[in-house]
């Protein structure tokens, strides 16, 4: 026989309720806060999975933003450039108008007008800021005006050669600008001729006519430039030699004598030389580099500065206005190369931020099975939980007034 003390019954109906009291009260936050695990206790193995389900998703979510800010900068960027690729050819039209034989001095200087609001408006591009304020074409020097006049009123590069780069998944980064000095800048200038020793010669009608004679005429990877110097021997050989100072083989100048204003082709640049004497020196410039904004400038400058009265003004006139356009055709390529570059970033960034949308909706639907509530199962619980609670309160009250005093 078991004896059952005053205390024992109190302390276990106490506990109880407590208990009961306990289930009902998780229930009721279960259904407030519309989560099945609310706390580890709750269960040990989902809570450990939703806190590594809630890791991922912070994962997600940052690299999301990082690639919203790729997705703006490229966008940013790309604009910038048809910008500019609107504005060169602007300038080029102008080019072709101005190369117009029929127009006068006055017509000219007007036609460089409007080029000087054109430069104006490439530089503003080319300055372009982010919405940061940092200029987008400057490298890592995101605080510097990427182009700045110098004294002399010519746009220089200010910046650095710096690509920024933005991680937006694990392992995968995409560049999200381009330092102008690639884009604007270092651009391949059209084949020019200069005088370098002579009192009365000018070299013009400089024009590359045939470019595999030209790479075979050098020893390096590409060739540089040619000097060509008048013979002073009685036929006035043209003399010609590569950037290292060597002797181009024979044959490579066609015709190999020098005739007065009649043009020559030497290692596949055709050239026409004018008013030399015997020991004149000249070079043809091959492979060099120059700006867009220096072709402008040297545009303006020629438009507004030379008489095509004279022979020499006039040769000058027609080079320059056929290096510009040359120029200008390099200046637009080297701006579609750098959008189709763009292009493929973008849609890089695309297929990540599409890989990442699809993978927080799957993190998100895992984790919700974890740890949503199922409002129809929690409600019948609690009416359970509460009539249970009240039938153990109620026979706690019965029992709880039995006395051996009741029956003295």
């Amino acid at each position: 026989m078991i004896r059952i003390s005053s205390q024992q019954i109190f302390s276990g109906g106490i506990n109880r309720l407590q208990d009961l009291n306990s289930n009902l009260n998780s229930t009721q936050q279960q259904i407030s806060t519309g989560k099945r695990v609310n706390n580890p206790s709750d269960d040990p193995v989902a809570a450990a999975r939703i806190l590594k389900l809630d890791q991922e998703l912070s994962r997600v979510e940052t690299y999301q933003r990082n690639v919203n800010l790729a997705e703006n900068r490229l966008n940013q960027e790309e604009s910038a450039l048809e910008s500019s690729t609107d504005i060169i050819q602007r300038v080029r039209e102008l080019t072709v108008q101005a190369g117009n034989g029929s127009l006068s001095a006055n017509d000219r200087r007007s036609i460089s007008s409007e080029l000087k609001e054109r430069l104006g408006q490439l530089a503003n591009v080319a300055n372009t800021r982010d919405p940061s304020g940092e200029y987008i074409f400057s490298g890592f020097q995101g605080s510097v005006k990427a182009f700045q006049q110098d004294d002399t009123g010519s746009w220089t590069y200010q910046g650095d050669e710096g690509q920024r780069v933005l991680e937006i998944d694990d392992g995968v980064t995409v560049p999200i600008s381009d330092h102008g000095k690639g884009i604007f800048e270092s651009i391949p200038a059209s084949v020019t001729g200069e005088v370098v020793s002579s009192a009365t010669g000018f070299v013009s009608g400089v024009r590359v006519v045939n470019e595999a004679a030209l790479s075979n005429s050098n020893s390096g990877s590409f060739p540089d430039d040619v000097s060509i110097e008048i013979g002073s021997d009685p036929a006035r050989t043209i003399i010609a030699r590569d950037n290292a100072g060597n002797l181009l083989p024979a044959g490579s100048v066609v015709p190999a004598t020098y005739q007065d204003g009649e043009p020559f082709v030497v290692a596949g640049v055709e050239a026409t030389i004018t008013g030399a004497a015997a020991g004149d020196t000249f070079e043809l410039n091959i492979n060099d580099k120059q700006s867009v904004f220096r072709t402008i400038e040297n545009l303006v400058a020629g438009l507004d500065s030379l008489d095509k009265s004279t022979a020499q003004g006039s040769a000058e006139f027609d080079d320059l206005i056929a290096n510009s356009l040359n120029n200008l055709d390099n200046a637009q390529e080297s701006i579609l190369l750098k959008q189709t570059e763009l292009g493929g970033r973008m849609n890089a960034v695309e297929s990540t931020k599409n890989f990442l949308e699809d993978s927080s909706v799957y993190t998100n639907e895992i984790r919700s099975e974890l740890q949503d509530l199922d409002y129809a199962e929690a409600i019948s619980n609690l009416s359970f939980q509460s009539f249970v609670l009240q039938a153990a309160q109620q026979s706690f009250a019965q029992v709880s007034q039995l006395s051996l005093f009741d029956r003295l």
